[in-house]
């Protein structure tokens, strides 16, 4: 799908004076960047005091640490859940925690978040304090029958939240009604840290640090930068100074050894690192944990301190992640194929996509459905059978579309089609009988048809204009990735132009390789368009293409080379 590329508006940003470079100080004016805001550093973070509920929180878990009471962390199972649990773990360890443990839920046998069933395990580990972590904020029935066995419960989330909350003891959400916590945006592992933090300051104040070493919690940036850009959450203000400090410590190799092995296995090196990075190379191979086994595979990964070890563990991770790219290719071609099938005119389309095959794998039907999204410009639902009656799906939404509110809309204008829902305004996840999908498809699109239009449905490819060719330089290319981090809702530089096209090679199969030239004829690049349209290619009489790509930095046999990545490349003959 050709996406329609709009640049923005020159703007005023004179209030970034401070920022010494044109090009640098005009790309933050159109992120919305105000003057206080720059430079990112660690005292300008929002304070934790603002999080509704945090105090109480820390009181709660400082004194069942105080008393040396059985705690269990109970997580998520993608890379956000990780490094929650991860922080949680590692920081009430080093502060001190008697008895501090992990539960996981696998999401074959209990799916997501504190479920009733997970609360016997918990019994079993003899807990008596649970604390979420990048879950249970909609987990009303977990939450109450741990209450029933005895336990206290405190909920840290970042989820939305529904019309009433869970009866936990404590609850830290900034999405939570009455919550003045500014950055809306926190991942689940920003919360978990902030919480470990209001615990340390709680147990200063009571004198516990008195014959113990204080602990520096910064030590744990790095996994508050890459549970924050795995879960593609927007970069704020506040998230951007997270990302921002985790990375920092990567680059000077101060991370934790499982870090340190995913980069390896990621083949990335730590002085360049990008918040790309996180997302695009670590963050599949941790998910590829809690998608094919389990993510306690992920956690006892991050949890480690020996090199050796963690190396072997990253190994197998990166094993797992091959395999979920050939289970996710094949699902992605049967979708496809049920696509062509519905029709071969995408202009007819329907709203929303509802896909479901009885074979496709759980673990792999987010990723399946944003390729789908992406492809076709459309919000996608993937399921996968859960259970003997039951399916699971994932959505993924496009921009303009909340997609959680929807599912909202779908459950109360058709009560008893969806069992559960939650999520955020991209991306969301529901189950439902199997006897009630054609019910729900119909419900979907009608729903749909009431906030979708024609504008919605235009891919669009927001572009920061064309770059002087006296800019095309690896400079500018360190320069732009120095001014990041850049993410969702921060974007990462973007620029379009036209280029002679002097040579183009296929790579790999499935890639394209572009010799360039400047159209004033003054500048030579090199280009790559990953995941061709080959069709697109196949024209030996190429001469000229259009560009929306981004400045890269290749480095190959300890040469640095600027290169083009292109975002979208629309190919063009001689123009008569």
């Amino acid at each position: 799908m050709v996406n329609q590329i709009i640049r923005r508006e020159p703007i005023d940003d004179t209030h970034l004076s401070h920022v010494s470079d044109p090009l640098i100080r005009q790309i933050y004016a159109q992120r919305g960047m105000v003057e206080h805001a720059y430079p990112l550093a660690l005292k300008k973070l929002l304070p934790p005091n603002q999080l509704y509920g945090i105090d109480r929180a820390a009181q709660i878990i400082a004194e069942a640490m105080v008393d040396r009471l059985r705690i269990l962390i109970v997580g998520d199972f993608d890379a956000d859940g990780a490094t929650s649990t991860s922080i949680m773990m590692l920081a009430l360890r080093e502060m001190g925690a008697m008895h501090v443990d992990y539960l996981i839920p696998n999401r074959f046998n209990f799916g997501y978040g504190l479920s009733p069933e997970l609360v016997e395990v918990a019994k079993e580990k003899k807990a008596e304090l649970l604390i979420t972590v990048d879950n249970g904020i909609s987990s009303f029935a977990g939450v109450a029958a741990a209450k029933a066995s005895g336990m206290r419960v405190v909920v840290t989330d970042h989820h939305l939240a529904a019309d009433h909350l869970p009866q936990a003891d404590a609850i830290v959400n900034p999405n939570q009604p009455d919550c003045t916590f500014a950055s809306k945006a926190i991942a689940g592992c920003g919360v978990a840290f902030y919480v470990m933090c209001t615990v340390k300051n709680y147990l200063v104040e009571q004198g516990w640090f008195a014959s113990r070493p204080l602990p520096n919690l910064s030590d744990y940036l790095d996994l508050v930068a890459l549970g924050t850009v795995a879960d593609v959450v927007p970069l704020d203000q506040n998230n951007r100074i997270l990302v921002q400090a985790g990375l920092h410590r990567m680059r000077q190799g101060r991370c934790r050894a499982g870090i340190t092995a995913l980069l390896d296995r990621a083949n990335r090196q730590p002085l360049q690192l990008v918040a790309s990075d996180l997302g695009f190379a670590l963050g599949p191979r941790l998910n590829a944990a809690g998608r094919l086994e389990d993510m306690s595979l992920g956690v006892e990964l991050l949890l480690c301190d020996d090199p050796l070890q963690a190396s072997r563990m990253a190994n197998h991770l990166d094993r797992l992640n091959k395999e979920r790219r050939q289970i996710e290719q094949t699902m992605q071609e049967s979708a496809e194929q049920t696509l062509e099938q519905l029709t071969l005119d995408a202009s007819k389309l329907p709203l929303g996509l509802v896909l479901y095959e009885a074979n496709w794998h759980q673990g792999v039907m987010g990723i399946v459905a944003s390729r789908l999204k992406e492809k076709y410009h459309r919000p996608v639902i993937a399921f996968a059978q859960s259970s003997a009656d039951e399916l699971k799906g994932s959505v993924r939404s496009i921009a303009g579309l909340h997609i959680r509110d929807l599912l909202d809309e779908v459950s109360k204008s058709y009560p008893d089609l969806i069992l559960s829902f939650g999520g955020h305004a991209m991306a969301a996840g529901l189950t439902l009988k199997q006897k009630n999908l054609e019910p729900f498809q119909q419900a979907f699109q009608s729903v749909l048809a009431r906030h979708m239009s024609d504008e919605l449905l235009q891919g669009k490819i927001r572009s920061d204009g064309a770059l002087p060719v006296s800019r095309l330089t690896l400079e500018t290319a360190q320069l732009l990735m120095d001014a990041g981090p850049w993410g969702q809702a921060f974007e990462e530089p973007l620029f379009d132009d036209e280029f002679l096209v002097l040579r183009h090679t296929c790579v790999a199969e499935k890639h394209i390789r572009l010799e360039l030239m400047t159209l004033c004829r003054t500048k030579r690049v090199t280009a790559m368009v990953f995941n061709a349209d080959l069709n697109l290619w196949s024209n030996q009489n190429i001469t000229r293409v259009h560009l929306a790509y981004r400045l890269h930095i290749n480095i190959f046999r300890q040469q640095r080379q600027l290169q083009l990545i292109a975002q979208q490349a629309i190919p063009q003959t001689d123009k008569m």
